[in-house]
């Protein structure tokens, strides 16, 4: 088994290493033929290869915007197979980080939730692994109050550490509705950045296709580098109107930082 992981993550680092140089080699040619076409000088760092660069143009074609890479790979199976997603805590969590975790768990279709103990999050990763889990959520706290929220997609990234704010659970919403257990439509807005995408994606892969006739709402929307996520059901009142009812928890996330499993 660890030998295989090791192979596996030598693969994927030699597919990732092969991108970056075809990306490389690919903008020093556009510069070159950006620079042929307006009729001007070309750039000195690729004086010395331009001849070179401009006869290799001839054999590059239009047509592979399809081409799959590594960013591809990460999320290959998703449609496909429903994610796999575990949530845990920091160590010696409050009761207000427990319930916060079950509430979680509810809001992702088919997540499991595990108690920390004393593992480390070595051992959490390699026993998520070996289980087939896709998705490991780990959330910590400050004095009792929810502030992390750790994204890792399984098993080589990419791992996004979001800062959790204004934080309201299902018992402090007034009007309160009933928590579906259907798998949710998704309203993702507001990710329109190169950035945002790659947000949205680690997001939006936590949960399964959706059947056309589920009633549940679950919204990002991204304002200002702020993801404010509700969770709602709704109801229709006739041909025309729909009630929504919001059944928590009630949330922002700002993403941090991003990386990748080594």
């Amino acid at each position: 088994m660890l030998r295989r992981e090791a192979r596996l993550r030598r693969e994927y680092l030699y597919r990732k290493a092969r991108e970056e140089a075809q990306r490389a080699a690919y903008e020093r040619k556009e510069k070159v033929r950006r620079a042929l076409e307006e009729n001007r000088l070309i750039p000195t760092e690729l004086r010395r290869e331009a001849l070179a660069l401009h006869g290799s143009l001839e054999f590059d074609d239009a047509g592979g915007e399809g081409v799959t890479n590594h960013v591809d790979d990460e999320y290959r199976w998703a449609g496909v197979e429903d994610p796999k997603v575990m949530i845990t805590t920091s160590r010696d969590p409050s009761s207000r980080l427990k319930m916060f975790a079950k509430e979680l768990k509810l809001v992702f279709p088919g997540a499991q939730r595990i108690n920390r103990g004393r593992h480390e999050v070595g051992a959490l990763v390699r026993a998520c692994k070996a289980n087939g889990v896709t998705d490991l959520i780990v959330i910590h706290e400050h004095r009792g109050t929810p502030v992390g929220f750790i994204v890792s997609h399984l098993p080589f990234g990419p791992t996004a550490y979001f800062t959790l704010c204004n934080v309201l659970m299902r018992h402090d919403i007034p009007d309160l509705g009933t928590v579906s257990e259907a798998k949710p439509h998704l309203i993702i807005h507001g990710f329109s950045s190169r950035l945002g995408k790659r947000v949205s994606d680690i997001l939006r892969y936590l949960f399964p296709v959706p059947k056309e006739d589920s009633h549940r709402v679950i919204t990002f929307a991204n304002q200002n580098d702020y993801i404010s996520f509700r969770h709602h059901v709704y109801r229709k009142t006739n041909h025309r109107n729909v009630e929504l009812t919001e059944v928590g928890p009630r949330f922002e996330l700002k993403c941090e930082f991003g990386l990748y499993l080594r």
